[in-house]
């Protein structure tokens, strides 16, 4: 027997002769290589009492149990409600999940990711900050860890994307308002933070268009995830300088659309469908706020259920694939109308 200890699996390979992927092949599965070639690695494994760090190996085939869960904002009702309904999917699953927030930050969306290569995760769940995310780096992590993308989606990043159908829930919507009242503005923010907005502005003129209305864009100053603030700064602004185009206002996201609704109850303006009303206003996602609002607030609301279940399912598939797919998969749900006392 050898008495220099041998340290890891490049040493036994070089001492031993025989490759390390035929070495990695064998201690995956002895019965893989050809009896020859088993003969010789445990007669090199007799002579240099080497052992094999096992844990070491399923790390680097990326067996362990974790899985990742990135979200844009933690604090965001929306954004917790969504990880907590995958995050039970994972635990059923056996696998532990680890939740991460990116606080709406492209560096720290970043960070969370390098730190969850540092564990070996078996997958990664990420909803991406969208515009601002480092497109280069998220595609790169993807090409090393089974990852699948959700609420948000970057073309042609990761395993797959599970989201919304914005073409189907902004027309909706759009339908809706138009067949009771005026036809709506869309108020937004001039650069929006998620990519979802782009999508919802072109569904909504599309939408608009069809119905042989012209679109009228009110666009808010602002950038970031203060979505509230911009609501009720801009909302305030726009009322105050007797802009609006109509009075009914369809806004891109819930948490525009409750700064709005404070806006207006600030300057005085009754919000509503009764006859003293002047103003409609209707949202998007069916924040879990939404429904507390004064007055509550009418939105298409998002399959979250359906989006977190088959997000994880599809994550859980890829794994045990143990390749990439030869197509990247798109999921989108259908949204539903939420008719409340706002619109």
């Amino acid at each position: 027997m050898n008495d220099s200890k041998i340290k890891n699996m490049d040493e036994f390979a070089s001492v031993s002769g025989i490759s390390r992927p035929t070495l990695s092949k064998y201690f995956n599965d002895a019965d893989s290589v050809r009896k020859s070639t088993r003969e010789r690695i445990e007669k090199a494994l007799a002579q240099y009492d080497y052992q094999p760090n096992f844990y070491a190996m399923n790390q680097n085939r990326r067996l362990t149990k974790n899985v990742g869960i990135v979200i844009p904002y933690m604090a965001d009702p929306f954004f917790a409600e969504i990880a907590r309904n995958i995050e039970n999917h994972v635990i059923e699953a056996g696998f532990r999940p680890i939740v991460l927030g990116s606080h709406g930050d492209p560096e720290q969306e970043i960070e969370n990711l390098n730190n969850l290569r540092l564990i070996k995760p078996a997958g990664v769940l990420l909803a991406p900050l969208g515009r601002v995310s480092d497109r280069g780096r998220i595609a790169a992590f993807c090409e090393d860890v089974p990852t699948v993308l959700f609420d948000a989606n970057i073309d042609n990043v990761g395993e797959a994307f599970i989201g919304s159908d914005n073409d189907q829930s902004i027309g909706l919507m759009v339908d809706y308002l138009c067949r009771t009242g005026q036809p709506p503005a869309f108020f937004e923010m001039r650069t929006p933070t998620n990519p979802n907005a782009l999508k919802r502005r072109a569904a909504y003129i599309k939408a608009m268009n069809r119905l042989g209305h012209e679109p009228n864009l009110v666009q808010a100053e602002g950038d970031g995830w203060d979505f509230e603030e911009i609501g009720f700064r801009e909302g305030s602004r726009v009322i105050t300088e007797r802009t609006l185009p109509t009075d009914t206002i369809l806004c891109s996201n819930d948490r525009l659309a409750i700064g709005l609704l404070s806006a207006a109850y600030q300057l005085g303006l009754r919000v509503g469908l009764g006859p003293n009303c002047a103003l409609r206003v209707a949202g998007h996602d069916d924040h879990p706020f939404s429904r507390y609002t004064c007055p509550t607030l009418t939105t298409v609301s998002q399959d979250y259920t359906s989006i977190a279940s088959i997000s994880a399912e599809t994550l859980f598939n890829v794994i045990d694939s143990e390749h990439k797919s030869t197509s990247r998969l798109v999921t989108l749900f259908d949204g539903k109308l939420v008719m409340r006392g706002s619109a």
